[in-house]
């Protein structure tokens, strides 16, 4: 407890408000995207020009220490505030979400998104976000289950290096879901049973999916299941780690997480990262070792699919079908 007391201290003092409002702003119907960001210039204006598509109006983000002129950026945009922490991000990112989560997502759905993750989900050009909340809320359900399916070129990774975010975004058109492997979402093996287990879960219940194509090249062992879109209400522990929160109720439909890790100069962000030490698990290493030693290295294969849509992730089961959503989308068409 002591230590717990220490650590929210250590956060309270490191933190500064930058921008924006200093409290909650979103109306109640309204749905708060939450990001911790460093250096993320590249990807700002493909990252607003998406979610604002989706329905956002609120953006909160946690700067820590960038030098790019992103939070100059950030605040050329409407709707958006900016704190800032220098606390070390791998000691502190879970903290950091939850009190931006706190502070201004209380009672509000919450969408929690890392700059170069695009969401999308079945109904997502015609009901948009506020018609997927407005579901899920009529079916008492407090958080979206999202699959994250990483992107890549057909050529070398390091082709990527000199394309924009917006170029990288129409060049990665394939994905590869080939080794994929499910694991029961209480399963010991997904290192979250803790938290999981606090969760409700839909009829047939969940899984959590992990590997994919950087297990496949690097041998990561990537957990590709998330929660980002959550209501912060009674109960509801949001943001208690990078994938999930505790005590929600898990809805029957799935959103789809667009990943773009490798856009841009991937090999430089992971050097950068083993310098700094910010990273736990070692993928950054297993990362930029590879490409290193194979500096034509490319994630296609003929295993992968291209433009895979959300109804041809749900044919091959990589997202779960829900009838029901499927349904009330058809009913608000009609």
């Amino acid at each position: 407890m002591a230590q717990d007391a220490l650590h929210q201290a250590r956060l309270h003092r490191s933190l500064r408000h930058l921008h924006g409002p200093a409290q909650r702003f979103a109306a109640p119907q309204e749905v708060v995207l939450i990001a911790l960001v460093r250096d993320g210039g590249y990807y700002l204006d493909v990252f607003f020009e998406h979610y604002r598509r989706l329905g956002v109006s609120c953006f909160v983000f946690v700067d820590n220490g960038s030098a790019d002129g992103t939070v100059d950026s950030i605040r050329q945009e409407p709707g958006t505030a900016v704190l800032r922490s220098a606390l070390p991000w791998l000691e502190f990112e879970n903290s950091l979400r939850a009190y931006a989560a706190n502070r201004y997502g209380r009672d509000r759905w919450c969408l929690f998104a890392d700059m170069d993750e695009l969401l999308d989900f079945e109904g997502s050009g015609t009901a948009g976000l506020q018609g997927l909340t407005g579901y899920l809320a009529q079916q008492g359900c407090t958080a979206l289950q999202a699959q994250m399916l990483e992107m890549f070129p057909k050529g070398p990774l390091a082709a990527a290096r000199g394309l924009n975010y917006a170029e990288a975004v129409k060049a990665f058109r394939y994905c590869d879901v080939s080794t994929v492997q499910a694991l029961d979402y209480g399963a010991e093996d997904t290192g979250l049973a803790y938290y999981l287990r606090q969760n409700a879960l839909p009829p047939g219940g969940a899984r959590m999916l992990f590997g994919g194509v950087r297990g496949k090249v690097f041998g990561e062992r990537c957990c590709l299941s998330k929660h980002p879109l959550v209501f912060n209400g009674p109960g509801v522990q949001a943001a208690v780690h990078p994938h999930v929160s505790a005590g929600v109720a898990v809805a029957e439909v799935e959103g789809l997480i667009r990943h773009y890790k490798f856009a841009g100069d991937s090999l430089a962000r992971d050097l950068q990262t083993r310098t700094e030490a910010v990273s736990q698990h070692g993928e950054d290493r297993l990362r930029s070792d590879a490409m290193q030693a194979q500096p034509e290295l490319s994630l296609w294969s003929e295993a992968a699919l291209a433009d895979a849509s959300i109804a041809d992730l749900q044919r091959l089961g990589f997202l779960r079908r829900a009838p029901g959503y499927s349904a009330h989308l058809a009913g608000a068409r009609a």
